[in-house]
């Protein structure tokens, strides 16, 4: 394809290589929610509750845990509503910021959460982990770790 740009087009391999970096980023996210649609959860709910699990109390400012699942504000209002009405996490308001909220794991949010883990890892090792080796392993996260570190810090710049 011709185009007025200096811009090098991907060579053979590299459209290659992005072409199934991509696919099997759909693909294993897609079947990841598959294997939690059982169990009533998205893979952004999933992904809410272990943030919060793991979280001091386990309760994080809505804007941290906007933050932390790379959901705007607004949309993870409207998902914390949904697992609120779920009775999986509350909300609850900041003293030291009155305009600012808490989302706050519930304790049924915390069996949720001990239920599905077991299988949400028997999930991630069957479609990911153990198809690798772990040379193969370590070279997968040796590849993609500074790509992740970029991604972070231009995160929020224009």
């Amino acid at each position: 394809m011709e185009t007025e740009t200096a811009t090098p087009w991907l060579t053979d391999a590299e459209q290659c290589a992005w072409r199934t970096y991509l696919d099997v980023g759909r693909l294993l996210n897609y079947q990841l929610e598959r294997d939690l649609q059982p169990f009533g959860l998205t893979i952004n709910d999933y992904e809410i509750l272990v943030n919060l699990s793991e979280a001091p109390d386990r309760r994080l400012r809505m804007s941290d845990l906007a933050s932390a699942t790379l959901q705007s504000k607004s949309r993870l209002s409207h998902q914390i509503t949904r697992m609120e009405n779920a009775g999986l996490v509350r909300r609850e308001n900041c003293e030291s910021d009155r305009r600012g909220l808490y989302a706050v794991l519930t304790d049924p949010g915390m069996e949720t959460m001990r239920k599905v883990a077991p299988h949400h890892v028997e999930s991630v090792r069957s479609h990911l982990i153990d198809r690798l080796t772990p040379e193969d392993l370590d070279h997968l996260h040796q590849s993609l770790k500074p790509i992740a570190e970029r991604l972070r810090g231009l995160r929020g710049k224009p």
